[in-house]
């Protein structure tokens, strides 16, 4: 998820709190002698120092032992925070994939047999595809948290189903794909945090473009499926094609792998500067919205791969 609006020179305000409290601050209340703020007699400084100075050094005391001012007190984006935020992002859309597994295999068929139906799968991909293009087109003005929520579930739905589905197809498919995806976002996320990996403005443009070509493909993939071009036998479309022996799925699949690994560096990379830069706290959301949106991605397109690979 990217083009947010973490960069806005509007952000980089002052904590209050801070302000409030910085000693010679005549906002701070603070009274270096005689009476104290609730009128009561203040002891004598320490031999060797005026009153002032031992003022300022007990107001200084005072600042270093209190706790530090966290997101609430500052109302500013932090990475606490918005791990705590994309987390119960995540149980939203657990929850919701709980129900679209259930009622994907809900289906009993007058010979007693398990049916799997694509109506929820169906139903979340649009509801979440949406959703996604609302809350990314009016992001940058104000972000609604409820719209994402409701991405969440809609998403839910839609990981639930496709899950099922496949599951039913071919046993043990979800699992070996939940591990492959943890498996990649595990290891982005610990190249980024060490440095090695970072997002380059150039790097980024060729990522776009090459993502913009991808959806073509995909949007193009899908129209020929629905209207019987391809010839039978070919499950998932042009993904089926082989080339020397291999299914383009597979190809194609290695190459979004990388493609969706380098976005959640742009994930991660839009919420370190929205930290920096001091975003309200609200946008919190919407790095875990961006992060949720690349990982319920790069989830289908290893489970797709999975199954490309294990249909032949």
């Amino acid at each position: 998820m990217s083009n947010f609006a973490f960069n806005n020179p509007a952000f980089k305000e002052q904590d209050p709190r801070a302000v409030a409290t910085y000693p010679g601050n005549p906002q701070a209340g603070a009274n270096p002698y005689g009476a104290n703020q609730a009128g009561q007699y203040a002891p004598p400084p320490p031999p060797g120092q005026s009153a002032p100075q031992a003022g300022v050094n007990a107001h200084l005391e005072g600042m270093y032992a209190s706790p530090s001012a966290g997101a609430i007190e500052t109302n500013r984006m932090t990475v606490e925070d918005t791990v705590w935020k994309t987390a119960g992002l995540f149980g939203i859309l657990l929850v919701f994939a709980a129900i679209g597994w259930f009622f994907t295999l809900g289906g009993v068929s007058a010979a007693g047999a398990r049916t799997a139906s694509v109506l929820p799968w169906v139903v979340g991909a649009l509801g979440g595809f949406v959703l996604a293009m609302i809350v990314s087109f009016t992001s940058r003005k104000k972000v609604r948290p409820g719209l994402i929520f409701a991405y969440a579930a809609f998403e839910g739905l839609f990981i639930g189903g496709i899950s099922a589905f496949f599951e039913v197809l071919w046993p043990g498919i979800v699992m070996q794909a939940t591990l492959a995806t943890a498996a990649v976002v595990a290891v982005t996320l610990a190249l980024f945090a060490s440095g090695k990996v970072r997002a380059s403005a150039r790097m980024t443009k060729i990522v776009m473009i090459a993502m913009l070509g991808y959806l073509l493909f995909s949007v193009l993939n899908l129209v020929l499926m629905v209207f019987h071009v391809l010839p039978a036998g070919q499950a998932f479309g042009l993904y089926s094609t082989k080339i020397a022996g291999i299914p383009l799925g597979l190809i194609i699949g290695v190459l979004v792998v990388f493609l969706a690994a380098y976005s959640l560096v742009m994930d991660f990379d839009q919420i370190q500067q929205g930290v920096r830069n001091g975003a309200p706290r609200v946008y919190g959301w919407l790095g875990g919205f961006g992060i949720m949106v690349t990982v319920v991605w790069l989830y289908v397109e290893i489970l797709r791969m999975i199954a490309i690979a294990r249909s032949n």
